[in-house]
């Protein structure tokens, strides 16, 4: 598929899809930003809170032929948070869905589940033996578990096709060695621990073999620096920032905090060959992280050597996230438990909060007096078109069923390194965001210009008149771009480290 760069394209091709996908589709909300603590109930179970997804096409050199997807968990990690730390939650369940017939349900499914394992490291003291209170025990942290760690953390990753509990299922298996249990390694804990974090990270990125797939693909889990940009104190508290677009500010991209500048997220990375992933002919695929817990748990009164608890029943979903903070920014309240609880094939429950969207009328609350005037085409079919059914001629599948979850044109070659726009499509460079996200797209100021109605600007979904602030250039003030990553699997940079405290 030759497709251009230009506005003029890109116009063309969103109008396009508006006139081709009725709007009666099933639809969902859009998105502004990351997902962190967005709901009431998964604020109590941090353990299994999806902070941000990532699926794009593998930009490393000679990697072509792959996509990649990252499934961050665990939000607002401060990396000296000992002496537990940070581990993955050994009663939940975690995956990542693949959707690659347009449908809004997933056809393929890896799930990860863990195992924490406490090797019981004992010092003598005054001829006992007594157990060590920490997750080391002072030998070195350099290989694969290693006998300096007194807690190992392993999980094991199964391939579903199909509906995810009722598919086909096999077991995602080494390719050295052919086992099916992979170790995690421990959080950063500080340098003295751990003298070359980096190196010791990278013996734990495995080769793997999935079933029904020619070529081995590539897998890591483990702690990594949090890879978001924002400005989240100041956007949550009414956005609160002095200057919200670069025509208030000439230096308003890069004039506010990132928050999230010392925190650390728990990463799920797969690099999958993309012929494993499509189906047909038709290269978009579609995908979403969710992460489950089982529907009882009994309390234990005397834990030790047993578990706290007891976990039982039916998997009940409790996190959802495809494009990046829908459940934040747009979904009412009232809502929230909901939607994290829901798959995209039931999402016309959430229509108003996408064609009636509030943020946009906040702004114009906000900084009406200054020009942020809200849109006024309502339904916003022009959100429809960008968020919910792919971008035709870019990222819409050959048949779409409209349903909120992250979209991938995998016929789109990745943008090399140095080349690579932050603001994605709408930037020129249609291998990013919201074609599939890559780690140095700044989704936010993308979707907040977008909300504010950008696309209007352009005569796509509705005319100039319907957006006088859609030609101002939004911005959140924390500044995003490629070179915020590495430039290979698996990207995200090495976490903070718990100490030394810089």
């Amino acid at each position: 598929m030759s497709l251009s760069h230009s506005k003029t394209a890109l116009g063309a091709a969103l109008l396009g899809n508006l006139l081709a996908v009725s709007f009666t589709l099933a639809i969902a909300p859009t998105a502004y930003a990351s997902s962190h603590r967005e709901a009431p109930f998964i604020t109590q179970n941090p353990k299994v809170d999806a902070t941000d997804f990532y699926m794009f096409r593998s930009y490393e050199t000679g990697r072509g032929a792959y996509t990649t997807m990252v499934a961050d968990y665990i939000p607002l990690q401060d990396a000296y948070g000992g002496p537990n730390y940070f581990a993955m939650d050994p009663n939940a369940l975690y995956e990542i869905h693949i959707d690659n017939n347009g449908d809004g349900k997933e056809d393929l499914t890896f799930q990860f589940r863990f195992t924490n394992t406490i090797k019981d490291g004992q010092f003598t003291v005054g001829g006992k033996k007594v157990s060590i209170p920490l997750v080391i025990n002072g030998g070195a942290i350099d290989s694969v578990n290693p006998a300096g760690l007194n807690v190992r953390e392993t999980y094991s990753v199964t391939v579903v096709r199909g509906d995810r509990r009722t598919g086909t299922r096999s077991s995602v298996t080494n390719a050295t060695g052919g086992g099916t249990t992979f170790d995690k390694p421990v959080d950063y804990i500080g340098t003295k621990s751990i003298p070359n974090y980096a190196a010791y990270a990278a013996q734990h990125v495995y080769t793997v073999n999935i079933p029904g797939c020619a070529t081995p693909a590539r897998m890591f889990v483990g702690q990594r620096k949090d890879p978001f940009v924002v400005n989240l104190g100041e956007t949550f508290d009414l956005i609160n920032i002095k200057a919200p677009a670069t025509e208030f500010a000439a230096n308003a991209e890069s004039a506010a905090k990132d928050d999230l500048a010392r925190k650390n997220v728990t990463a799920i990375e797969m690099e999958v060959p993309t012929a494993c992933l499509t189906a047909g002919s038709d290269p978009v695929i579609g995908g979403w992280t969710t992460a489950s817990l089982r529907q009882g748990r009994l309390l234990n009164p005397a834990p030790g050597s047993t578990a706290a608890s007891k976990e039982g029943g039916a998997w009940v979903q409790v996190s959802r996230l495809g494009m990046p903070l829908v459940n934040e920014l747009v979904i009412g309240l009232k809502d929230k438990d909901r939607f994290n609880a829901s798959k995209p094939s039931g999402d016309a429950q959430f229509a108003d909060y996408v064609t009636n969207p509030t943020a946009p009328a906040l702004v114009e609350v906000l900084f009406g007096s200054a020009g942020a005037k809200a849109p006024t085409n309502f339904p916003r079919n022009d959100l429809v078109a960008t968020f919910l059914t792919g971008i035709k001629g870019v990222n819409q599948p050959v048949t779409v069923t409209a349903s909120e979850m992250l979209r991938l044109n995998t016929s789109i070659a990745a943008t090399n390194v140095g080349a690579q726009n932050r603001l994605g499509v709408i930037g020129g460079d249609n291998a990013g965001f919201p074609n599939g996200r890559r780690p140095g797209d700044d989704v936010v100021d993308v979707v907040l210009r977008v909300a504010m109605g950008k696309l209007c600007t352009l005569n796509i979904g509705c005319a100039p008149s319907d957006a006088p602030a859609g030609g101002l250039h939004f911005t959140d003030g924390a500044f995003l771009d490629e070179t915020s990553f590495t430039a290979g699997f698996p990207y995200l940079k090495t976490p903070m480290a718990g100490s030394p405290q810089l």
